[in-house]
């Protein structure tokens, strides 16, 4: 199919010229990026949906275009290391039963520092919401969540408005998850007065032979790309690319529609009822006929074009088939939207009916909220092409592993020289003083206010809750239905931040 409309070709236009048409259209690209899309990556010019598509993917946030290469150097394997930095999760064996089998802990972390500055509450409670699902789909059941907080100024009026929305936001999308929150730490310094840190931490439990992974399968060619969740809005269009922009005081307003809308309840029905079809998928000896992958930065699009590429296929999918919550979308917007509560499956056809009367008819997902479903929306190629019909017209055709690869820099940068001095502290002339003034510090106080608000039993896993030790410590496999042998197991958590890196004079580095 011809490509006829929405094309933006930059052909023949001045630097200044293309500069300003990508400003026009909202699309956070270098020139140099938009011309590498059209002369070398495509061969012709762009639809607009392709420039946003690869604007997304090729974000940092998606792509770590400028931290890859450094990423490099950390270990990432292991003896216990069953899967490293590669998938939504990674993956630790903790425990091996006397038939030889090892249980294992999922772990995934993320930070929402950009909507959490803007909105808090909203910005922290997607944060959980998307880690706790990067856990799930691991094929985990999600057993425990924990946050890091870095924040402004105590002094100021807004920090306190952030501080109070974040914590609410966090206590109200785990709570009623059902999952304990089991550690935390918190700094105030006045660098983060314009940009906070949140960061959160999720868990799960899994035996090795039931990992699910976030990739098609072996021989993927023709099988389906099953959309699971809410009905697809314009909440969180763009948020990949905000995510990996300085934050500028006068486009707040402007990007809040960049960070997405929470549903607790809906994704406590999607984790129930995922959980439901892991087993029956277990016993019927298909967990590694599929694949499953939430949808976070970039949505539909970078869910499926992942999911394939990461297997050396493309992918299919058909505008009209993905299900819309709202009337008068651009193409491009519920293709790139970050809806939350939703997922996707990778699915041979053969089992594509199981899957969707699991949730659709045996859960029924319509009924419990207006519009979600689960239903086909594409398929797996094996061109290596990655391809979107808005109806009659193909508005995206493009190598499936240029999207996902985007664009790589080495960026120059300089070590950061440090030199310390002992300070020259005068004699204190009250020492009952100065203890009283330490301990009443903002950032050595009692942290119960914030604690307290979390459920830290849910689940009867815990064994030393939130602010009675330096960790939380849990007992995952404790219940009748995992092996004696590894009952007693059980693990520490904690989580901290070094304050003074990352740091610079009046803010904080993203």
């Amino acid at each position: 199919m011809a490509f006829t409309k929405e094309i933006v070709d930059l052909a023949g236009l001045s630097d200044d010229a293309i500069k300003t048409k990508l400003v026009e259209l909202n699309i956070p690209l270098t020139t140099e990026e938009a011309l590498k899309i059209q002369n070398d990556m495509l061969g012709r010019a762009p639809s607009l949906a392709e420039l946003i598509l690869f604007s997304i993917q090729g974000s940092e946030h998606c792509s770590y275009k400028s931290s890859r290469n450094h990423l490099k150097q950390f270990t990432t394997e292991g003896p216990d290391v069953v899967l490293g930095a590669k998938e939504d999760a990674g993956v630790v064996a903790v425990a091996t039963d006397n038939e030889g089998h090892r249980w294992c802990i999922v772990m995934s972390h993320e930070s929402h520092n950009h909507p959490s500055q803007i909105v808090p509450y909203e910005g922290a409670a997607t944060g959980v919401g998307g880690n706790v699902r990067d856990v799930l789909c691991m094929g985990a059941e999600v057993i425990a969540i924990a946050d890091s907080f870095r924040f402004g100024s105590i002094k100021n009026n807004k920090t306190k408005w952030i501080h109070d929305g974040v914590v609410a936001g966090v206590a109200g999308y785990g709570n009623p998850l059902g999952i304990p929150n089991i550690g935390g730490d918190l700094y105030y310094h006045d660098g983060y007065n314009e940009n906070c840190l949140v960061t959160l931490v999720s868990l799960g439990i899994v035996i090795e032979d039931d990992i699910i992974h976030s990739y098609a399968p072996k021989n993927a060619d023709g099988y389906d790309l099953i959309l699971l969740g809410k009905p697809t809005d314009n909440s969180g269009f763009g948020g990949a690319s905000f995510a990996s922009l300085e934050l500028e005081e006068e486009k707040k307003e402007q990007n809040k529609g960049a960070v997405q809308e929470p549903n607790a309840f809906l994704e406590r029905h999607l984790l129930k009822s995922s959980y439901a079809l892991f087993d029956i998928l277990k016993e019927k000896g298909l967990i590694n006929n599929i694949g499953f992958k939430d949808l976070g930065a970039g949505g539909v699009a970078c869910a499926s074009v992942e999911l394939a590429e990461t297997s050396g296929y493309g992918a299919e999918v058909w505008m009209d088939k993905i299900h819309i919550g709202m009337d008068g979308l651009h193409p491009s917007v519920y293709l790139c939207s970050e809806t939350q509560e939703r997922f996707m499956w990778v699915s041979p056809p053969e089992i594509t009916p199981l899957i969707l009367d699991h949730y659709n008819k045996v859960f029924d997902l319509p009924g419990v909220s207006t519009g979600a479903r689960a239903s086909v929306v594409g398929k797996i190629r094996n061109d290596g092409q990655y391809i979107v019909h808005n109806g009659d017209e193909e508005i995206v055709n493009a190598k499936a592993k240029e999207v996902t690869e985007g664009f790589l820099y080495s960026r120059p940068y300089e070590t950061r020289e440090t030199t310390f001095t002992e300070p020259d502290i005068p004699e204190p002339s009250d020492y009952n003083q100065v203890l009283l003034d330490i301990l009443s510090h903002e950032n050595m106080a009692s942290r119960e206010p914030i604690f307290e608000q979390y459920d830290k039993q849910v689940q009867g896993r815990i064994h030393t809750e939130t602010g009675l030790a330096d960790s939380g410590v849990m007992v995952p496999f404790n219940s009748e239905k995992y092996p004696e042998e590894i009952r007693n197991i059980g693990i520490a958590l904690s989580t901290d931040h070094n304050p003074r890196y990352g740091l610079k004079i009046g803010r904080a580095h993203v």
